[in-house]
Order: structure tokens, then C-alpha cells, then sequence
């Protein structure tokens, strides 16, 4: 029988330019703010974020984030990505750069295979129709698909696995983030049957489930949206007492990607029912002031003014990765 080829790795630096097009094509608030890097942090950064884009992408059958595809055949495809996931940390080659970039910088920043699957316990959750009944659901959906992405950057930065402290605070960042796409994307998420505001919320304010779009509720629907906004600045306000510890450009470029992301959220917020007239974004002059300004920000501590705000979060990295432990055997199962 002829022998059969099996894939071969890309060099670093082939590995790198692919992660560098796919930050440029699928966020470019993340993009802006990744060049703000040192040159080695910055390449490890968008080894990263690739992986985590062709994971979003191949779940949700999309492209670069773009419209959903059709959910069918959800599972295999979250299936395919553990199995490429796996054998990039593994070492194998895998035929896509995204996930051999993945191998890459796990072997440069100690990423393990257990941080790997609490991000793709995420989309497990999407696959399985999952919605969240209890804030602390949404909370942790929030861990898996953007706080635990936050921990992981944070090690791509040089901070120790030991240091928990900072790792939660880089967890906040992502929980922040998420809840910004969430109040962003409700519009987008009914369309496609999703709702990741929780069924509790929604009971408290008589909205019946599936109907929160509906113009007679939009009143109601506007004061949850503050209620995530609210939860998302006390976990914003704690990833920027946690950049102050990070050397000068990763702090520079966490709080430039703060502002711009954080930015979304506040767009939403006071665009009260007008909010999903259209999508939300940062435009580039919003984005190039928030690179000045977090310069500014990155040479004063974070204040007082942040510790009271950080003092309001409700949810903890351990008791994420808590709620988490409970479940990953049976998500990592389905």
C-alpha cells in the first residue's frame, strides 16, 4: 500500500503570521490592542487567540465569528476540536496551524490540558442547547468560554501558576468581556435560539422564556442588561488592580484592551432600549484613544475608586472553578 503523508507543523514563524491574519480578520479591538506587546508576548498572544477563534469558529460553524452557521452536527465538531486540541498539546501534528500553534505555546508557557478543557467545556454547554437558569450558571458559561481564556493569557505573560491572586484577576477580565458580548449579542443570540441572560432573571421580571426580544418587554429587558453591566464593571474594575502588577507593556495592552472591550458594555448600557438597533462596537478613533489613555493609566496605581468598585463582585475564581469541577466529567463526557 502507498505510505500515507501524515500533516506537517509549520515553522514558528509560519505559525505566528497565521495567528497574526486571524487576530487581524476576527477581533479587531483585540488586535489593536496585542500590538502594544513586546514582540515574544505579543507573537504568544496571538498563538492564543487563534486557537481560541478556529475553536468558536469550528463549534458554531462560522467564520472569523461571523454569522452562525447551521447547528447540526454540533457534537462531532466539538468533538474534532478536543481530538485537534489533544494532540497539539500531545505534540502531533494536527493539519490546521491554529491548533498546532496551540502545541506551540503550551510548550513555551506551561498551558496543560486541564485549562484547555475548561475553555471547551463552553462550547459542550452550546452544543447541548445549554441556557443558564441561575446567575451563577451564566457566571460560570462566562468562566468557560472567556475568564478561563483570561488565566491562560495571563501565563502567556509570564505570571507564575502559583500566583493565584493575579490569575483571578485575569479571570475577571475575560468574565467582564463575555458579559459584554452578552449584552451586545442578545439581539443575535434570539435570532439563532440562544439566550444566555439567566431563565431566573427573566422569571422576576414576568418575561416568559424565549419572548425577552419582544417590544412589550423591552423596558424589563433593559434593566437586566444593567444588572449584567453592573456585575461586569466590579469584575472589570478587579482585572485593572491586577494589571498594575504586569510589566509595562502587558499592562499597557491590558488596559487598552479593557477600554476598548469594557467600551461595548457601556454602549449598551446607555443606549437603554435603543441598544440592539445596532451592533455595538468601539470605532477606530474610540480605539486609538483608548491607547492613549491606558498609557496614562499604566503609569498610576489602580485607586481607591476600583478597590470599592472590585469589592462588589459576587463570584469568585474558586467558586467558578468550583461549579466547574462539578460538571466537567459530565461535559467532557456528552
Amino acid at each position: 500500500m502507498p505510505a500515507v503523508d501524515s500533516p506537517s507543523v509549520l515553522s514558528r514563524p509560519e505559525l505566528v503570521a497565521h495567528a497574526q491574519r486571524a487576530i487581524g480578520k476576527g477581533s479587531k479591538s483585540f488586535s489593536a490592542a496585542s500590538r502594544l506587546f513586546d514582540r515574544e508576548t505579543r507573537e504568544k498572544v496571538w498563538l492564543l487567540y487563534a486557537w481560541c477563534r478556529a475553536c468558536d469558529d469550528l463549534a458554531d460553524a462560522q467564520d472569523m465569528g461571523g454569522e452562525l452557521g447551521s447547528q447540526e452536527g454540533a457534537k462531532e465538531r466539538v468533538a474534532l476540536l478536543r481530538t485537534r486540541t489533544a494532540q497539539a498539546l500531545a505534540g502531533q501534528p494536527t493539519g490546521d496551524p491554529s491548533f498546532d500553534g496551540l502545541g506551540l505555546v503550551a510548550r513555551e508557557c506551561g498551558i496543560t490540558q486541564a485549562h484547555c478543557d475548561d475553555v471547551i467545556a463552553g462550547f459542550v454547554l452550546d452544543a447541548a442547547d445549554w441556557r443558564p437558569r441561575s446567575e451563577g450558571d451564566m457566571m460560570e458559561y462566562c468562566y468557560h468560554v472567556a475568564g478561563a481564556v483570561g488565566v491562560m493569557m495571563a501565563l502567556v505573560m509570564g505570571v507564575s501558576p502559583d500566583d493565584e491572586d493575579t490569575l483571578e484577576r485575569a479571570c475577571d477580565l475575560g468574565l467582564a468581556f463575555q458579559l459584554a458580548n452578552i449584552v451586545r449579542d442578545v439581539w443575535e443570540d434570539d435570532a439563532a435560539g440562544r439566550c444566555y441572560l439567566p431563565v431566573e432573571w427573566l422569571v422576576e421580571r414576568d418575561i416568559p422564556p424565549g419572548q425577552h426580544m419582544k417590544p412589550c418587554y423591552r423596558q424589563q429587558l433593559v434593566e437586566l442588561v444593567g444588572e449584567a453591566c453592573a456585575i461586569a464593571r466590579a469584575h472589570e474594575a478587579s482585572a485593572r488592580i491586577g494589571a498594575a502588577r504586569l510589566r509595562f507593556r502587558d499592562r499597557w495592552a491590558v488596559l487598552a484592551a479593557t477600554g476598548i472591550y469594557g467600551g461595548i458594555a457601556r454602549k449598551v448600557e446607555a443606549a437603554g432600549a435603543h441598544a440592539w438597533d445596532h451592533r455595538a462596537h468601539t470605532t477606530k478613533l474610540e480605539k486609538l484613544g483608548w491607547l492613549a489613555h491606558s498609557w496614562a493609566g499604566s503609569l498610576r496605581p489602580a485607586g481607591d475608586e476600583c478597590e470599592a468598585e472590585a469589592a462588589k463582585r459576587r463570584h469568585t475564581l474558586a467558586d467558578l472553578r468550583d461549579r466547574a469541577a462539578r460538571n466537567r466529567v459530565l461535559i467532557l463526557a456528552a
